[in-house]
């Protein structure tokens, strides 16, 4: 197993509605590898989940780079889905630049479930994508002329997708996998 000490990740989540497995999937395995995970929502506050989960982020996306002991871009930046996502994250106005800024740095960008929805209005997808099965991201597919694979992770250099919490450990080890890489 790779070692991700010293590797700092921002994982972005909806302010409400979160996809638990995908969540807390990403802190269990990433965290074991040692990485600094940093969690934000758009309003930082207490969100519920899909299954009725309480957790605080560590605060709002708006203080993405005023985190403690974060001096420079971080190693990865990935986003999870929800039933919130698309209220919450889709039409974000500052978490596509957050994601073009890391992505243009050669950093990990990444999303999984209807996080992909993110990437796509980004512009960061490139023909294909892994996602789950959804018509609003269907929709949000189709106008980025992007085609949502069957497949459960996809990599396509630093850019890493995944279908939905059922497949969240191998999305986080292509993560590792490509943060070895940097």
């Amino acid at each position: 197993m790779n070692s991700l000490a010293g590797k700092n990740i921002l994982i972005v989540m909806p302010k409400n509605q979160f996809q638990e497995k995908e969540l807390f999937g990403l802190h269990t395995v990433l965290g074991k590898a040692g990485a600094r995970l940093i969690t934000l929502s758009p309003s930082g506050q207490e969100a519920l989940g899909r299954n009725k989960t309480r957790y605080t982020p560590d605060g709002m996306m708006v203080d993405w780079d005023k985190q403690p002991g974060i001096m420079e871009k971080y190693h990865a930046v990935l986003v999870v889905g929800g039933k919130g996502a698309p209220k919450s994250l889709w039409n974000d106005p500052i978490l596509p630049q957050i994601l073009t800024d890391h992505y243009r740095a050669e950093r990990v960008v990444g999303a999984i479930g209807l996080g992909v929805g993110v990437l796509a209005r980004a512009a960061l997808l490139f023909g294909e994508t892994a996602g789950p099965e959804d018509d609003r991201l269907g929709k949000e597919l189709d106008a980025a002329g992007v085609d949502r694979l069957e497949e459960p992770v996809l990599a396509q250099g630093n850019i890493i997708t995944g279908r939905d919490g059922e497949c969240v450990e191998l999305f986080a080890r292509a993560v590792q996998n490509a943060l070895s890489n940097l």
